[in-house]
């Protein structure tokens, strides 16, 4: 292979990951929308902002999928749990 075409494919696969990335942006602006709904349903119902057995179902699923798609699970877990930490800091903070 040459100089010219391993500079174009590094070149393709690095676009590749910037449009992974922003899927990725994407599809967490669309979950953070759901969990503030799911927060605004909470406080209409005056339900309390954290809900462990949820927490554990979503942590459960998180690991399983980490496995279909043969990814770290811990990496997957301290993603996911990132996630719903900033999820109850933003519904604490709007109450």
């Amino acid at each position: 292979m040459s100089d010219a075409t391993e500079e174009m494919s590094l070149d393709e696969l690095r676009e590749e990951i910037e449009e992974i990335d922003r899927e990725l942006v994407e599809l967490i602006a669309r979950r953070t929308y759901v969990a503030g709904t799911v927060a605004r349903v909470k406080e209409e119902r005056d339900l309390p902002t954290t809900d462990e057995s949820q927490e554990a179902r979503v942590m459960e699923r998180a690991g399983e999928n980490a496995e279909t798609f043969d990814v770290d699970a811990n990496l997957v877990k301290a993603i996911f749990r990132l996630l719903i930490e900033l999820n109850k800091v933003e519904q604490r903070e709007s109450r």
